[in-house]
């Protein structure tokens, strides 16, 4: 059986609550019959539609039991053709701003309950 591939652009077929389909790290999974499970909420999802998901997946610190729950959900391959935008974010060369004390216990508490969900 071969593997069916996805643009990008092909995603954007696939962006809507009655049929979302995410890229993570390569590979395509749709994710339709997890919007109401989500424990994010359908939102969060609905953003990533149509682009590459890898980073804002990996931000939330995904548990196993979720990144397992991918292989069902799997529907191809994400192809690339160096044109097309994702969602990472550019390397800088310049040092990041430190965080404020405040910044910091916002991100953390907001890092906690999401993963209390997971």
């Amino acid at each position: 059986m071969s593997v069916k591939t996805f643009t990008l652009t092909d995603l954007t077929d696939y962006s809507t609550r009655d049929k979302l389909y995410l890229a993570i790290h390569g590979k395509v999974y749709d994710c339709t019959s997890f919007i109401d499970e989500h424990p994010g909420g359908e939102e969060v999802l609905l953003d990533e539609a149509a682009r590459d998901a890898s980073e804002s997946f990996e931000d939330v610190g995904h548990s196993e039991e979720a990144r397992a729950m991918l292989d069902d959900l799997y529907v191809g391959d994400l192809k690339t053709d160096g044109t097309e935008k994702t969602s990472a974010k550019p390397v800088s060369s310049t040092v990041p701003k430190p965080i404020s004390h405040s910044s910091q216990q916002e991100s953390g508490r907001l890092v906690s309950w999401v993963k209390s969900f997971f």
